[in-house]
């Protein structure tokens, strides 16, 4: 994504940015500058995996508050990713500048090498004294060998800095696609996992998704703090990520939901899984760190829907959203399946 605008028309970014400000204070969003960078974006357009996520936390009438407008800038906007590149390309350049002095350096010392094996050859023609030719070798060796343990110390010096660099770059591609709090895979990594996935389910492979909410969980949070409200969290995702399988994919969706996507799973076995879930939640003890106090047992809603061909993974999550959401208006700690969707629709 480019997040540079300064080629913008005036009136047309003036327009976009009083678009945003007025959508931040309809939403009563802080206007601060990580806030306004994601909703000039949005009103951009130039982000479609922005626009969809915004999109759907409107149509469901999610608050947007300070975990979300945080979740939402570190997920899409990623302030620090054009320092670490421009870092990151100065670094390179500066190896790939050593690299060929090392090669030039290299390349010189053969051709100095060679001169002098020469020259001792067209002596050996003239009669000089073979000790004198034999000195002469030994001294050329030996410089060579000076020159070689040099320039080997000097590769290995780089060496190790493209090291930290490839190690540099693969912890921020880490970061980026994990979510802070949790240490889940957030949502651009949850978007990528889905769009792969769904490639497979094309071919017939099932696919399922299941997400979960805390229930009551803002009442938890006015009672006992938002610093227990995040252990819990932590809590939850240490269970998510423990229940689900080796090649799915436990994620943060947003807030205190939760999600993972189930490659390879039909409907029922995502319920089953997602039944697992529930009653580890449910068990779960939970202490104040800072008082050792026992605090009430958290409960969870599940709800759970599978991939149908040719459809987006938008229209997946919205269809498991909606069971979790049939889950908590049917009295909460259960699991609900998108085919009871369909007789909640046909009951009225």
């Amino acid at each position: 994504m480019d997040t540079s605008f300064d080629d913008l028309d005036f009136d047309y970014a003036a327009s976009i940015a009083e678009r945003a400000m007025r959508s931040m204070v309809e939403q009563r969003i802080p206007p601060t500058p990580n806030n306004f960078a994601v909703w000039f974006h949005y009103f951009a357009g130039d982000h479609d995996d922005l626009r969809n996520a915004v999109d759907l936390l409107i149509d469901h009438n999610r608050p947007f508050d300070a975990r979300t407008n945080q979740d939402l800038f570190e997920t899409y906007i990623e302030p620090n990713a054009g320092g670490v590149a421009i870092e990151t390309s100065e670094r390179l350049h500066a190896l790939m500048g050593a690299a060929k002095e090392f090669l030039a350096t290299a390349i010189a010392d053969n051709r100095s090498q060679m001169q002098v094996i020469s020259d001792v050859a067209d002596q050996s023609q003239t009669g000089v004294d073979p000790r004198t030719l034999v000195a002469q070798l030994m001294n050329e060796l030996a410089r060579a060998a000076t020159r070689a343990t040099r320039l080997e110390a000097g590769f290995a010096e780089k060496t190790r800095e493209l090291d930290v660099i490839r190690d540099s770059l693969s912890k921020s591609e880490e970061r980026a696609r994990t979510d802070t709090l949790t240490g889940l895979a957030n949502r651009r990594a949850l978007d990528e996992f889905l769009r792969k996935a769904q490639a497979t389910a094309e071919w017939g492979e099932p696919l399922s998704v299941l997400m979960l909410d805390i229930d009551h969980f803002k009442t938890f949070n006015d009672n006992f703090g938002h610093g227990v409200g995040d252990q819990v969290l932590r809590l939850m995702a240490k269970v998510l990520r423990e229940k689900v399988r080796e090649q799915d994919l436990p994620a943060r969706y947003g807030g205190e939901e939760l999600i993972a996507v189930l490659p390879d799973a039909d409907l029922a076995a995502c319920a089953e899984i997602a039944e697992r879930i529930r009653r580890a939640i449910g068990e779960c003890k939970i202490t104040r760190r800072s008082t050792g106090e026992v605090l009430p047992n958290i409960t969870v809603s599940i709800g759970v829907a599978q991939y149908r061909t040719g459809e987006a993974t938008a229209d997946l999550i919205e269809r498991c959203d909606r069971a979790l959401y049939l889950a908590k208006g049917g009295g909460r700690n259960r699991v609900v399946t998108e085919n009871e969707l369909d007789r909640a629709w046909a009951a009225g």
